[in-house]
């Protein structure tokens, strides 16, 4: 039975920069990544690209910070990176940080086993077959993209046509992206506003079906917005420009008098409602919704204030909205009651969809696919699915808190009237969200005796490499009792009583500030993933703030323009060193708690 000190599950973003970092931080420990794909990449892993596949973020916001995109990937300033290109990225990232001898591809981890003394027990599939591995560490980086969910549609049986979900398009292109074929799309995401632009620019014509009883189509935001014209990746992260965005840990930035003025008070409000709605306008105008009958399906049914990674990019090389306009794109707002042969039929409509194909952009499990044993562990690391690890008197106070801090959160978008899940285990279903310390670590865990297990990639967002490296970085400090996590909520103390009476030893601070910021994607993005997991884009550079001063360092980042100039991967160039740095000196002084450092 072989046994190692670390292990890292996915080779995705998050799992290629925890393996890094933490190779870096701890040069001795022996570490291995996991990956069930044949290639490196996650959800960019050769397997799931097709042609035309492109990423929302230009060049320059997609990539590591200590590993620069060049020209030698033959991407120019101003252009939307094609899927292939990031693979190749991957790739060589790998290579240049000789990190090849530590990746086992083709290689399924089908249980994790927690035991007596923390430690883990994985069962593995591999090209040999089955094989158990000790592991003392357990960092789980398979995000929530790797798992495609696909609801049971009644008479799917009899379809007699490919019915798959968006991710497998890669397996079904040659085939289905023909001239001539009828496909149907079913969903409002950007994987549906990519799949129908793939399938019409292959001259079929697209039945493009956008649930009236779900949450309408996403906003597609053009790469440059406001009237200003400014690049929206660094518009979201201008500090002055996320202090509109209220937020539950945004303090962390240094600037609680502003955020306290604008959503504390009615003036303040008034002013927030107006930079949202500047923003909305400007897309809507900008995209035309309204000048077509068929483009205005597509008009966003809420503000963006209320979305969060469901902001997206247009970033196809010709008008998208020209395919809907010539015709090449029906769509329709209504939902699919069931198949027959070749058939699609809709509840608001007596007139069938003859289909080829049914390509199904319906969302991703919440579940990680591997098998926590022992059986109440689910719910000791606060998956969705698992019953609630903190008692419901806590949530309602959270809930409570919350709304007295953010007003305007109190007063939602109203849904559809008939506005429903996709289905009863659909991810929009989950009991709670993820109920994780820094969206990383369970709380009842995150003494110094427990700390065995973290996750990477729960949070959904446009910044991922930013939050990447960031989130390594925490892990690698955490997993080697380098950092002490101190809450920065203090729990009220009618609530520690009851978090403290059936577990005297618990940090009932550090579970109330869980319960604080795993409730408030739940008000704060009610047309996003916030009521499943972390889900923000405004919110990204506060996060990483929080996370530098949990491990002692400069947040800052900038100069005297820190608040005009927008934040990006180069900010935190070093960043790893700097920590190493910062370590060995305290180290030296004889104080190994780095933790109790803040700015």
């Amino acid at each position: 039975m072989e046994t190692v000190d670390v292990t890292v599950i996915g080779a995705g973003w998050s799992g290629l920069a925890a393996l890094k970092t933490y190779h870096q931080v701890d040069p001795s420990a022996s570490i291995v990544l996991f990956e069930s794909a044949a290639s490196v990449g996650g959800v960019w892993a050769k397997h799931r690209l097709y042609a035309g596949l492109k990423s929302n973020n230009m060049l320059g916001t997609y990539e590591f910070s200590d590993f620069p995109m060049d020209a030698s990937f033959g991407v120019q300033p101003g252009q939307h990176i094609p899927g292939s290109v990031i693979q190749t990225y991957m790739e060589r990232f790998v290579e240049h940080f000789q990190l090849t001898p530590f990746i086992r591809l083709n290689t399924r981890v089908r249980i994790a086993e927690q035991n007596s003394d923390g430690t883990w027990t994985l069962t593995i599939d591999d090209t040999d077959g089955e094989k158990t591995v000790v592991s003392k560490k357990l960092i789980v980086c398979t995000g929530i993209t790797s798992q495609p969910y696909l609801p049971t549609i009644t008479g799917q049986d009899t379809f007699d046509a490919p019915l798959f979900h968006c991710r497998d398009l890669p397996q079904h292109q040659d085939a289905v992206l023909q001239p001539n074929k009828r496909i149907t799309v079913f969903g409002g995401t950007k994987s549906a506003w990519d799949a129908v632009y793939a399938a019409a620019t292959a001259g079929a014509h697209v039945d493009w079906i956008i649930r009236d009883n779900g949450h309408g189509p996403v906003w597609m935001a053009p790469a440059y917005v406001t009237p200003l014209k400014k690049w929206l990746e660094k518009l979201v992260t201008t500090r002055l420009l996320t202090w509109f965005s209220p937020c539950i840990w945004g303090d962390a930035d240094g600037c609680s008098p502003i955020r306290n003025f604008l959503h504390g008070t009615w003036l303040g409000r008034k002013i927030v409602d107006t930079f949202w709605s500047i923003l909305a306008n400007d897309v809507i105008t900008l995209n035309k919704f309204d000048a077509h009958p068929e483009t205005k399906k597509l008009k966003p049914w809420i503000s963006p204030f209320w979305i969060a990674s469901g902001l997206s990019i247009l970033n196809y090389p010709t008008n998208f909205f020209d395919l809907v306009t010539e015709g090449k794109v029906q769509i329709h707002i209504d939902h699919i009651t069931h198949l027959t042969p070749k058939t699609v039929h809709l509840a608001s409509s007596s007139t069938p969809i003859p289909s080829d194909t049914l390509i199904c952009a319906t969302g991703w499990q919440a579940t990680p696919p591997i098998d926590f044993r022992p059986s109440h562990l689910p719910q000791t690391l606060g998956f969705p699915w698992a019953e609630d690890p903190i008692p419901q008197s806590v949530i309602q106070q959270a809930d409570a808190e919350i709304l007295s801090r953010f007003p305007r959160l109190a007063t939602p978008p109203p849904k559809p009237a008939n506005y429903a899940p996709l289905a009863p285990d659909a991810p929009a279903a989950a009991k709670h969200p993820f109920r994780l310390s820094r969206f990383m670590i369970p709380p009842s865990l995150a003494n110094t005796n427990s700390r065995s297990i973290a996750f990477m990639g729960l949070a959904m967002t446009i910044n991922t490499t930013m939050l990447a490296q960031a989130q390594a970085l925490w892990i690698a400090a955490y997993f080697t009792n380098n950092l002490t996590l101190v809450p920065r909520e203090q729990c009220p103390p009618h609530l520690r009583k009851v978090l403290e009476q059936d577990n005297a030893s618990v940090d009932a601070d550090l579970v109330w500030e869980t319960a604080l910021h795993s409730q408030f994607g739940i008000h704060r993005y009610r047309g996003g993933f916030g009521k499943r997991n972390p889900d923000f884009v405004f919110d990204a550079v506060p996060y990483v703030d929080l996370l530098l001063r949990d491990l002692g360092l400069d947040y800052t980042r900038k100069g005297g323009l820190k608040w005009l100039e927008p934040y990006g991967v180069e900010d935190y160039r070093g960043l790893v060193e700097e920590w190493i740095g910062s370590r060995d000196a305290v180290s030296n002084s004889g104080d190994n708690d780095l933790g109790k450092k803040d700015n």
